[in-house]
């Protein structure tokens, strides 16, 4: 195995670019050294990220945002005031990634190019409309998260590719997100349904939002039905009835160990609904809102 340290990311996408066998990158490392030690994967090449300069890095954008390096572990994400001031359903997702342990290791985009449709943090990303900066051997490129999985395991990136950052946009005025999760109480910590809901009001009506379903089908789902059945309103409770039927017409699960479909889709429409009213608090304020 060749093992590579480069010190910028466009060393990384050349490194990646050139090889011919199997090849990982190295950020956090809690799928890759496992999966090494398991003998499931037996890399040609391992490109270790973490000797690039800011990747350890949260950063305030120009714009209001947040600029998130690539080996930012859970754990700092958790401990950061700003970020989960302005963003606490993509913290309390990637909260939920694995134990202290793990949380010290993994990071965001790690769990994001994992491909898992039951990934914890990807949902939260979805719904914030987060970005990724890809850099490959034209340059940089941004992506909707969304559009990095390309289904278990597998990814949308290009051969020379490699996420460079994840940024979240301003949260701005009366926002608010949240991520519920689904999982078996005495089986594997997985969700068998997740869902995130950001949305932003003026007054008490809702003005936008975002709704992703993870682990209903083989990428998480960004629903456009789910959003306008609330856009518009109070989140009254007509609308969240029409949250959950939409977010249950758009799920396309399978039966597992950890779920039939039919107990997915009536889940999914159960923690829209959840997820909908939490996030709807927040953008009241705690003033106002009767949930934090």
């Amino acid at each position: 195995m060749r093992y590579h340290t480069p010190t910028s990311f466009a060393d990384a996408s050349a490194i990646a670019a050139g090889t011919t066998g199997t090849l990982r990158f190295l950020a956090g490392g809690t799928d890759v050294l496992v999966q090494m030690r398991a003998g499931m994967v037996q890399p040609d090449d391992l490109i270790d990220l973490k000797h690039i300069p800011g990747v350890d890095q949260i950063t305030a954008t120009k714009d209001g945002g947040w600029r998130i390096g690539v080996a930012v572990p859970g754990i700092v994400l958790g401990a950061h005031e700003g970020l989960v001031h302005d963003w606490p359903g993509v913290v309390e997702g990637m909260n939920l990634v694995g134990s202290t342990q793990v949380q010290g290791r993994a990071t965001l985009a790690g769990n994001l190019c994992n491909g898992s449709p039951a990934a914890d943090s990807v949902p939260g990303m979805v719904a914030a409309g987060a970005v990724a900066t890809v850099t490959g051997p034209k340059g940089d490129r941004e992506l909707p998260v969304e559009q990095i999985p390309a289904g278990p395991g597998r990814t949308h990136l290009a051969k020379g590719e490699v996420i460079s950052a994840i940024t979240l946009p301003p949260r701005g005025k009366n926002g608010g997100d949240a991520y519920l999760r689904f999982i078996p109480r005495t089986e594997m910590d997985i969700a068998v349904v997740g869902c995130a809901v950001s949305l932003r009001l003026d007054g008490d009506r809702i003005v936008e939002a975002r709704v992703a379903l993870g682990a209903v089908a083989p990428t998480v789902i960004l629903s456009e039905a789910a959003a306008k059945a609330i856009i518009g309103t109070t989140l009254d409770d007509a609308a969240l009835a029409a949250l959950a039927k939409a977010a249950e017409g758009a799920a396309k699960p399978i039966s597992d160990k950890r779920g039939t479909k039919e107990f997915r889709t009536e889940v999914v429409g159960v923690l829209a609904r959840r997820a909908a009213k939490i996030a709807y608090d927040r953008a009241k304020g705690p003033a106002k809102g009767s949930q934090a």
